[in-house]
């Protein structure tokens, strides 16, 4: 922990600066009055055994400090017992950069006086003494008192070293919800007087319950602090895990849950301790992240910046992104004590600092209730105010509990999570994924900003299939709806005509088309508290030939988007062709700003902003199932996304889409929601996360 430094006195003493180099003495004279050498000033005087008696403290040798004290003093006090109570007391208070000061002239036939300061894990102690010499065989020897270490130490005195505990912050949600930060588990243990006499079947029946090994638990019970009457803390637990039903070692179960198993065998207590706590368990465990024991690996590397072997640090998410603001700093208080443990005297005190609590932009109703729609599926999802840039929720799953790394997760537990298929530990929202279908209003947006697309133009119908010419071989354009009419952009969009936008990337051209992404932003990094990884149109510099430049106008080729990086480019509908800057961190009467000022003209913001009204609208679109939400009209662009090796392939798999916001609603209350489903093949494509997000926009008119 770094040290607080008071300012020097103006009115300096001499200082001797402790050290020696080949006899020389280095004095610094006055307050920036320069430094000069003297030739064995102080040689063989009380000034200068002093001076080497205290540069022993730093250098840790007190044995040596032993050999200055003259024959009464060592008579007094052993070397073991000077040895042990000098050693205790310094390296207790961590005392560093021992400065001496020492009045010119002082009579010989008086004690020496001089001052101290050192720095010590409480802050700086400065103190006035002097100590008595007595001449032996021609040196001076120190006539020696507990009073040397501090003036009112006594004999009997105890010098001790308070930690003044420190609170981290907490993190809460926009509506002052807290997600994270100091409450309460349940603390399982022993008391060794109540176990029964021969308790090793016990002990290993409460292993068993706990997950832990009969060695851990005995290991506990033989520490050297533990009397009978001892409680020996076992393991912490949330109450929701005490009342989970208890399965025994056979897998059956057993009508008792963990609690009622534990609390049959006698010695064992439940109690309330204090620890960090996530209330929304795995709904946020992903964004929050978690906080564990610092590591030796990590203290090797932070130990400067005043972390400890107990120091809590964040691992993940948002608690290792804002570590510096939300870490506790422990305060330390220096006191001497009587022989009946009363403070004689306070030497110095570092006040505790609680981290700062962090506001998010969060609604943990969005966050929860998305969670629990797609809690079984592989999915990301970004709610967002796209009038704003407030990120409303940031969802993935599957997901974990954050407290199983808090309480200490067990290696059957990491084993489970590392070895689970779906991938439970993996942040799907920080990564890039084929947008398909939930591409093409940005396609739309480029093509007419540019001039390049017409929005009433008829590209012609093609059927379910299509290639430009015989040049592309095998190759074809498919889609899946054959709609009455002229295919222009309004029914392109409503009926995700896959085709019309590959003829409508080959319009924009590949250099015009990969210069209006670069502008929106991709390959580039989004300027957003977390990193996200950066969107892609092409696994080279540039989009290579026209398959790749037409796969890319419906969302396929080599297009990457990350899911936050889609919904700021679907927020330039709502600003007039200007892309929000998302943020995290709630801030009152914040004002808008803005990502990338003119992504798309006004004109072409507002007719792709009122065509993907008619996806939801229309009988035939695409997204029309949610229409029937009621008390909020909605619109959106749905996609599904083909993951296979080629066209050929029947056996990939599919990315469900759907970005979905309220119609005519106030700036505050607009609401973007973007969710994307891994393997949506044979579970309806995209109409799987539409059906969902009904259920989660139902859900929320209900809570509103």
């Amino acid at each position: 922990m770094a040290k607080k430094k008071k300012g020097k006195k103006k009115n300096q003493k001499k200082k001797i600066l402790i050290g020696t180099l080949a006899g020389v003495v280095v004095l610094a004279v006055g307050a920036g009055a320069g430094v000069f050498l003297y030739q064995n000033v102080f040689s063989g005087s009380r000034e200068e055994v002093l001076k080497e008696y205290m540069a022993c403290i730093e250098a840790g040798e007190y044995e040596k400090m032993y050999d200055f004290l003259d024959s009464s003093s060592q008579e007094t006090v052993s070397q073991e017992d000077f040895v042990t109570r000098n050693q205790n007391i310094y390296e207790g208070i961590e005392a560093s950069d021992i400065q001496l000061d020492i009045s010119e002239g002082q009579d010989r036939g008086q004690p020496l006086s001089y001052s101290v300061t050192m720095n010590t894990i409480a802050g700086e102690i400065s103190y006035d003494n002097n100590t008595a010499f007595e001449r032996e065989d021609g040196d001076w020897k120190i006539v020696w008192t507990d009073a040397m270490i501090y003036p009112s130490l006594g004999e009997n005195d105890r010098v001790s070293v308070t930690t003044l505990e420190a609170e981290r912050g907490s993190i809460y949600d926009r509506n002052q919800n807290l997600l994270a930060g100091q409450g309460t588990v349940q603390s399982v243990g022993l008391v060794p007087g109540k176990m029964d006499v021969q308790p090793q079947e016990e002990i290993q029946a409460i292993a068993q319950i706990l997950g832990t090994t009969e060695d851990n638990i005995n290991s506990s019970l033989d520490a050297s602090w533990v009397q009978t009457d001892s409680f020996v803390p076992l393991k912490e637990m949330t109450q929701e895990q005490l009342d989970q039903p208890y399965t025994d070692a056979d897998g059956n179960e057993t009508g008792q849950t963990v609690q009622e198993a534990l609390l049959s065998y006698p010695g064992v207590m439940i109690s309330e301790t204090e620890s960090r706590v996530y209330p929304y368990g795995e709904s946020t465990a992903h964004l929050l992240g978690y906080v564990q024991q610092i590591s030796a690996e990590e203290l090797e590397e932070m130990a400067d910046q005043g972390y400890n072997d107990q120091s809590i640090i964040g691992k993940s998410g948002l608690e290792s992104l804002y570590e510096e603001r939300l870490r506790a700093r422990d305060g330390h208080k220096i006191s001497i004590l009587d022989s009946e443990g009363n403070e004689k005297e306070a030497l110095a005190m570092e006040p505790a600092q609680d981290g700062e609590d962090i506001t998010l932009t969060i609604d943990i109703n969005w966050q929860t209730k998305v969670y629990e729609a797609y809690q079984e599926d592989e999915s990301c999802s970004v709610v967002m105010n796209p009038k704003t840039g407030e990120i409303l929720a940031l969802v993935s799953t599957p997901s974990y509990d954050s407290m199983d790394f808090v309480l200490g997760i067990s290696q059957e537990q990491w084993d489970s999570l590392n070895n689970d298929e779906t991938q439970p530990l993996y942040n799907r929202f920080r990564q890039t994924w084929v947008p398909g279908s939930s591409f093409k209003p940005v396609i739309a947006a480029i093509g007419l900003s540019t001039g390049t697309l017409n929005a009433e133009e008829d590209l012609g119908a093609s059927g379910l299939s299509w290639q430009k010419d015989s040049s592309w071989g095998d190759y074809y354009v498919t889609t899946l709806h054959e709609y009455s009419g002229v295919a222009n952009l309004r029914n392109a969009l409503v009926y995700s005509d896959n085709i019309y936008f590959a003829k409508a990337a080959l319009q924009i051209g590949a250099d015009t088309l990969a210069q209006q992404l670069e502008k929106l932003g991709f390959n580039q990094d989004i300027p957003f508290d977390i990193v996200m990884t950066s969107s892609q149109y092409s696994n080279t510099e540039g989009i290579d030939t026209e398959i790749q430049l037409a796969d890319s106008g419906y969302g396929q080729g080599q297009i990457l988007v990350n899911p936050l990086h889609l919904a700021c480019i679907y927020s330039a509908f709502f600003n007039e062709g200007d892309m929000i800057a998302p943020y995290l961190e709630y801030e009152e009467g914040k004002t808008a700003s803005y990502w990338i000022e003119d992504a798309f003209t006004p004109e072409a913001a507002q007719t792709v902003y009122e065509d993907m009204q008619e996806v939801v609208s229309d009988a035939g679109g695409t997204g029309h199932a949610a229409s029937s939400v009621a008390g909020v009209t909605l619109a959106g662009k749905t996609g599904t996304a083909e993951i296979k090796e080629s066209q050929e392939d029947t056996e990939g798999t599919e990315l469900g889409w759907f970005a979905v916001y309220n119609v005519g609603e106030s700036d505050e209350n607009t609401v973007l929601m973007l969710n994307m489903v891994e393997d949506v093949k044979g579970r309806g494509g995209s109409g799987y996360v539409v059906d969902k997000d009904v259920e989660i926009w139902n859900q929320m008119a209900v809570s509103e």
